[in-house]
């Protein structure tokens, strides 16, 4: 199966966790504005990223690719099906999508998109006014929900814990890092999602390239 997509987007980055904990192979074949791979958009007209290719089967966004996996492969189970802890799963990931990546999309794509590939400078004030009033209450409220087994849903991790991850990348390349201090339990939680192998290479090969800037 092919992804085709850029890790450095965070909803790309949360397709290539949930298969590396799946056990499933996806092929990354790179691609992103403004030089777009044909393949690619043949896969998502809308250029929604990321998209798949699976033989003639083609999808494109990462919440359906995901639901694609798991149902091509039921294990190990990152999905609960109990339905109170299925729906706190879904939950979580539309909160990472929209909420919490919604504001940290903002500052990486002012401080570093815009510069470094569209080659144009970013609306620093923009990046600023979500840094400074969108990203505190997306930390207060995972700071008091993340339960003390360190896992939002069924003490164990789930596709929850993987899309909650997944946006804190873009932050540390940002040179934004959770404050132990102020938030302990976050801090703890997303040094431990991005350590483990599914995270910890992407991170990794993200920031030799990003470490660079300035």
């Amino acid at each position: 199966m092919i992804l085709y997509g850029s890790s450095v987007s965070p909803f790309v980055r949360k397709v290539l966790a949930f298969a590396a904990e799946k056990g499933v192979e996806l092929e990354l074949k790179p691609t992103g504005a403004p030089n777009w791979d044909p393949e690619f958009l043949d896969a998502s007209p809308f250029r929604k990223m990321p998209a798949l290719r699976d033989g003639d089967f083609t999808l494109a966004d990462s919440t359906a690719i995901i639901d694609y996996l798991d149902s091509l492969n039921p294990e190990p189970n990152l999905i609960p099906h109990e339905p109170r802890a299925h729906a706190k799963t879904i939950w979580f990931e539309e909160f990472a999508d929209t909420i919490s990546c919604g504001a940290s999309g903002k500052i990486f794509f002012n401080r570093i998109v815009a510069p470094l590939f569209y080659k144009r400078p970013g609306d620093e004030a923009a990046a600023a006014a979500a840094q400074e009033n969108e990203l505190p209450p997306v930390y207060d409220y995972l700071e008091r929900t993340i339960p003390a087994s360190g896992w939002l849903v069924e003490d164990r991790l789930t596709l929850a814990d993987i899309a909650v991850a997944s946006g804190f990348v873009n932050l540390l390349h940002c040179r934004i890092e959770v404050d132990a201090k102020t938030h302990p339990v976050l801090a703890a939680y997303i040094a431990k999602m991005h350590a483990r192998p599914s995270y910890a290479g992407w991170v990794a090969r993200e920031k030799a390239v990003f470490g660079k800037r300035g």
